[in-house]
Parts: C-alpha cells; sequence; structure tokens
C-alpha cells in the first residue's frame, strides 16, 4: 500500500498525487492507495497519517511525502520502520512555517486553512531525531526549489538512496520524468 502525504497549502488534488493515483489505477492497484486530506494541525495530520498507515503492516507500506508532507513520513517512517519516499521535503517547518501564520489558501482547492503558532510546537515534537536504517528512504531533491534549500535535505538524509535533480523547482514540475522510479522504491511495478 502507498500512502501519500501531500504538503503544506495543498491537497489530494496536487498534480503529483493525481498522476501517481492514475498510474496506480492504470495497475489496477487503486484499493492500495490513500491520499487523506490532512488539516493545518500537525498533531491531527499525524494522527490521520499513523491511523491510516496501520492498516497495513509496515513492510507492505510505502510513504510518499511531499515537502511538509515529507517531514511527516519521516516521522511516520522512524515510527513504524516502513519505507519513505521524499519530494523535496522540509527540513525544520516549524522555523519555516513562522512567516506563514494565519489564513492561508490551500491549492488546487477553494479551501483555506489557519496556521496557528501552537502548530509550530507540534511540528517541533514530531521531528525525527535521525535516520535510522538509511535504505528504508529515497529522497527526490531539486536543486531549482526555492523553498527548501536541497543541500540541507541532502545534509538531513546523508546515506539514504538519493536523486538530485538538476533545475526544477519545489513542485517537481517534470514528476512524471521519476514517478516510475518513486512507484520501484514503493515495491509497485
Amino acid at each position: 500500500m502507498i500512502l501519500y502525504l501531500h504538503g503544506f497549502r495543498s491537497s489530494p488534488n496536487s498534480r503529483k498525487a493525481q498522476h501517481l493515483l492514475a498510474l496506480m489505477c492504470a495497475r489496477g492497484l487503486e484499493g492500495d492507495w490513500l491520499c487523506p486530506q490532512l488539516p493545518a494541525s500537525p498533531r491531527a495530520a499525524a494522527e490521520i497519517a499513523l491511523a491510516a498507515a496501520q492498516l497495513e503492516p509496515p513492510e507492505k507500506l510505502a510513504v510518499i511525502g511531499s515537502s511538509l508532507g515529507g517531514y511527516y513520513a519521516t516521522w511516520l517512517a522512524e515510527k513504524l520502520g516502513c519505507r519513505a519516499v521524499l519530494l523535496n521535503p522540509a527540513i525544520r517547518p516549524y522555523q519555516d512555517l513562522k512567516a506563514h501564520l494565519g489564513k492561508q489558501p490551500v491549492y488546487f482547492s477553494d479551501a483555506s486553512i489557519e496556521m496557528k503558532p501552537e502548530y509550530l510546537d507540534e511540528l517541533l515534537a514530531l521531528e525525527a531525531p535521525r535516520i535510522t536504517r538509511p535504505e528504508r528512504y529515497f529522497l527526490i531533491a531539486a536543486t531549482g526549489d526555492r523553498v527548501i534549500d536541497w543541500h540541507a535535505m541532502v545534509e538531513r538524509y546523508v546515506d539514504c538512496p538519493t536523486r538530485v535533480i538538476e533545475g526544477s523547482d519545489h513542485e517537481l514540475s517534470d514528476f512524471a520524468t521519476y514517478a516510475g522510479e518513486v512507484l520501484a522504491f514503493c515495491g509497485i511495478t
């Protein structure tokens, strides 16, 4: 099963999530795909992700996390021992999201979220202090990401299988090029 965790201000309707879902459907594996709408509260998002992840044993689960979803995916992989693919993952969102407090629009939706100061503490509480068993992780980092420094991503996930993409952007606009590699790491052929 694949559990996809979207990023801050994103949704299950993001281009990456929809592309992966289409690939899973084409393989007849739509029943092995979960992509919940995550709330603004990191504590609540973690509870939703954990509940979804526990539907499968860790050896049958792969979590794909984009941006803030990558931060959550790391926490989940360390907690459960499952595989995780990290797409331009957030490294220190408890610092970076200070600039985004208040009401924020959600991409690919008419909805909005309220980013509250206490959510920064919730994010800090979810930080995985270190990466154990780096072979369980696959990092994709774009040098053209203007939101999160790719050097920080590579440093955080040192010794993990990694693909550094020259150029691209935070959204990974060229994600379709790498989607097959992502699914292969998750055990989907």
